[in-house]
């Protein structure tokens, strides 16, 4: 005859079975499926699970896994593991005639895939919280490599239009990367990827900049002469509105992320703020030349295997 202690310890396993069974079917199929029960909990009194990141609650990636083909309009399995950002439609298009295969369009963004490059391009549109957006969403496809092709406001003297930067650090002022890293926790990008674009600049002859960014979230501070005092006394190469959110939301989601930037104006100097007419003179003049760089260093990290994450969260 069965105990209830043993009628107890029969319905338990059997429920443990079927939650198993029904969290693998809610996984879309041909992605990598993560049990969550298997990371390893460290033995530190002082530490507070986080259970809000994708990677560790598998409900908010199942949602995150429906959200990136409502936004995008590709199923999750359509994306390369090499991917380029960018906010420009202009970027997509040229893309699609370089290396394009398929190109859809979501309820938020647009993107296009490259199964000759290996590469896919996502149009995330503009500003911090699409870009925190973004590297949540991809987070679900397990991404080798992510790489912002951004534009920027050059503030050192000695830049041009058309300058390449490969910003080492960003400046958090936004309010979107709060929500991932305490205030005090730098903006970095994942060096391997900095180092793999800078190698392919140097091959082909030309010449970049490093140094850190400002990001902010302020629209028009070309007007407000207290801000311009702080970026002067700040020495920031250049400024932007996504690049700090991109990599803390990077690292906080464990996506390797880049960025290399165009600078495409210079708003501290006279009539230097970018215009309707000036930037499609960028867009002619640059374009080509920015995303050739970014394909290439995404598809030779795909050729080469590169292991980009080189430390463990």
């Amino acid at each position: 005859m069965q105990t209830q202690k043993n009628k107890r310890k029969t319905s338990s396993a059997g429920s443990q079975k079927a939650k198993t069974q029904n969290s693998k079917r809610d996984v879309l199929p041909g992605l990598p499926q993560r049990d969550v029960r298997a990371r390893p909990i460290p033995d530190n009194p002082f530490l507070i699970p986080n259970n809000n990141r994708i990677y560790s609650n598998e409900k908010k990636r199942r949602i995150a896994l429906d959200m990136l083909e409502r936004y995008t309009g590709s199923h999750p399995s359509e994306f390369r593991k090499q991917i380029i950002l960018t906010n420009f439609g202009y970027y997509l298009d040229r893309f699609d005639k370089l290396c394009g295969d398929s190109r859809s369009q979501g309820s938020a963004m647009a993107v296009v895939h490259s199964k000759k490059a290996d590469v896919t391009i996502v149009d995330f549109s503009i500003g911090s919280p699409n870009a925190a957006l973004i590297i949540e969403l991809l987070s679900v496809v397990d991404p080798t490599a992510v790489l912002l092709l951004g534009m920027c406001g050059g503030l050192h003297r000695s830049l041009k239009k058309g300058d390449f930067i490969l910003p080492t650090a960003a400046i958090r002022d936004e309010g979107s990367s709060q929500h991932f890293m305490p205030t005090g926790v730098p903006a970095l990008p994942t060096f391997k990827i900095q180092k793999f674009v800078s190698q392919i600049i140097v091959e082909r002859g030309l010449d970049y900049r490093t140094g850190v960014v400002h990001t902010t979230d302020y629209r028009f501070w070309e007007f407000d002469q207290k801000f311009k005092a702080q970026l002067y006394e700040e020495r920031a190469l250049a400024i932007e509105m996504e690049t700090a959110t991109l990599f803390v939301a990077g690292f906080a989601s464990k996506v390797p992320i880049g960025a290399l930037l165009l600078v495409s104006d210079l708003p501290l100097k006279r009539n230097g703020i970018k215009t309707k007419r000036s930037a499609k003179a960028v867009f002619k003049d640059y374009t080509d030349l920015h995303l050739e760089i970014g394909i290439k260093s995404m598809s030779e990290i795909a050729e080469r295997g590169e292991h980009i994450r080189h430390y463990k969260w």
